[in-house]
């Protein structure tokens, strides 16, 4: 049986609700006071009951949090190497070698430090001991306040959203790359297998109906490490696949300020000068997506067991996950734009600037399937729980949300479906699929994501709570210095998504709704 989740509060039965055993309804359970005997014999024989209780609930009366060090590493490692990996080649090539390069390693320091300042706000006040933070959102309403947590939140969700999206695009373009490399395998080069993705994005949409039952958030740890592993997979298969294709030319391709203007694009365009500035602000937005995980380090950090205080274990897996992402992601860029230069495809898997060997690209697409999966339930997870707390303080007594049924299933024991949980998450996943069948467009939705995201919730926030925290003063050295960073990142997420919607408005020149093949 899946231990009870955490979007809802601890059950017991109340009501007419004992003569339903299907049924049970949840209200919150009080914390039980400590036991207290009149002689030294009594408190011998007696059983301890708040030390017991202890022993499986942690200092919050919620089930004893059991995440470690490594569970935190693959979350995160699912989370940041997701399908923006892909894109870097891409994004490399339109900043060229000198600030391509550059570019990564700055955002790089900018996600490792930021995240550092967010993750010493899960608890209010001592770092140890403090109130807890179950959300990015709640920590936003400890330390800040005011209007700025309705800012947060819906800039939070919204950017959730956004993900299940791109998401689902990415997955059904991979999808699609395994049936179109084997059919031009097949057809010896001669049939260019043009498709349609809408039919992938509806299969990705049902597994995704599937996997969202899974109650909580600290229920997907296999889920993640299972996704980490496919995405170390499908980064090695581009990265051998690109150091093979620079063998084979003898030489890097590519230009130290990067696309060249006059270069007819593969879909037939040519690039000019003003295309080639948008081409360069949309490449933020892609290598800020690539980073983007900041939005979910709260809810990580809540599956974190402690001791050690939760913000070292958080910071120790930080600094290995965004060391070992940039490691794969300058690797994975710097080769891709070195096999193929100007024409580096959006994507580098589904691209098809690779063809063979064609059972290599299948093992890799597969890869970044599974891993999608995995990482749009980690993404998607805490925007379920707001949705599932929120009704079920708004409506504590209705059967239908807050009631559960005991489902048998041989081999497995009792499942515990909540039906207001099982429409609102299938609702949730078929509205991110129809919209993505709507704008099926790559890497112009990954840009708009990166720019949406990146400065308000991987900087802007992390850098206002920590002052409030740590109750910095205005106008010191150490404020001007989080401000001045906070304000080259606001920037950058402009032009990031300037370049974006640019992007956007030049695709649907030519874009029929439904009908796009690829």
């Amino acid at each position: 049986m899946l231990p009870r989740s955490r979007t809802l509060p601890s059950r017991i039965q109340i009501g007419n609700v004992d003569e339903r055993h299907d049924l049970k309804h949840y209200v919150q359970v009080e914390v039980q006071p400590k036991v207290t005997t009149s002689t030294q014999q009594t408190n011998q024989q007696a059983i301890n009951i708040e030390a017991n209780y202890s022993k499986c609930f942690d200092d919050d009366g919620r089930l004893r949090r059991t995440g470690t060090f490594w569970t935190a590493s693959s979350h995160i490692i699912t989370a940041v190497i997701g399908s923006g990996v892909l894109s870097l080649a891409w994004a490399i090539g339109q900043l060229g070698w000198v600030a391509g390069p550059t570019v990564m390693i700055l955002f790089a320091f900018v996600i490792l430090y930021t995240s550092n300042l967010l993750s010493q706000c899960y608890r209010s006040g001592d770092p140890v001991t403090g109130q807890r933070n179950y959300t990015y959102m709640d920590a936003v309403r400890a330390n800040l306040g005011g209007r700025r947590v309705v800012i947060c939140g819906m800039v939070q969700y919204l950017n959730l959203f956004g993900v299940a999206i791109g998401y689902t695009i990415a997955a059904s373009v991979s999808m699609m790359a395994i049936k179109r490399s084997n059919c031009y395998h097949s057809s010896h080069g001669k049939d260019p297998c043009h498709m349609s993705s809408n039919g992938y994005m509806i299969t990705f949409g049902v597994i995704e109906i599937l996997f969202s039952q899974i109650p909580d958030f600290d229920q997907v740890w296999w889920l993640s490490i299972v996704a980490a592993v496919m995405s170390f997979t499908y980064s090695f298969a581009g990265l051998g696949l690109g150091i093979g294709k620079v063998a084979g030319n003898g030489s890097f391709k590519g230009s130290l300020t990067g696309i060249s203007i006059g270069t007819v694009t593969p879909s037939g365009s040519t690039v000019t000068e003003t295309q080639k500035l948008w081409r360069g602000m949309q490449a933020l937005g892609a290598i800020a997506f690539a980073y983007s995980y900041s939005i979910i380090l709260i809810e990580i950090q809540d599956t974190l067991k402690s001791p050690p205080a939760e913000y070292k274990t958080m910071k120790k897996a930080t600094v290995l996950s965004i060391t070992v992402t940039t490691v794969f992601y300058m690797l994975c860029g710097c080769m891709g734009y070195a096999a193929f230069g100007d024409l580096a495809p959006g994507n580098l898997l589904t691209g098809f600037g690779f063809y063979n060997p064609y059972w290599l690209l299948d093992i890799a697409n597969v890869a970044i399937v599974v891993h999608l999966v995995g990482a749009y339930q980690v993404y998607c997870q805490p925007l379920f729980a707001f949705v599932e707390k929120w009704s079920a303080k708004k409506w504590p007594r209705s059967t239908f949300v807050t009631g559960e049924y005991d489902i048998p299933i041989p081999f497995f024991g009792v499942y515990q479906i909540n039906l207001f949980r099982m429409v609102w998450r299938t609702c949730f996943v078929v509205l991110t699929t129809i919209i993505a069948m709507l704008l099926p467009f790559f890497n112009d939705v990954v840009g708009i994501l990166g720019a949406m995201g990146f400065w308000p919730l991987t900087v802007y926030f992390p850098v206002e709570m920590y002052i409030s925290q740590k109750n910095i003063g205005k106008w010191t050295n150490r404020w001007l210095g989080l401000q001045l960073l906070s304000f080259a990142c606001l920037i950058v997420s402009v032009a990031a998504a300037v370049g974006s919607f640019a992007g956007v408005v030049l695709d649907l020149q030519s874009y029929k709704p439904f009908q796009t093949t690829y």
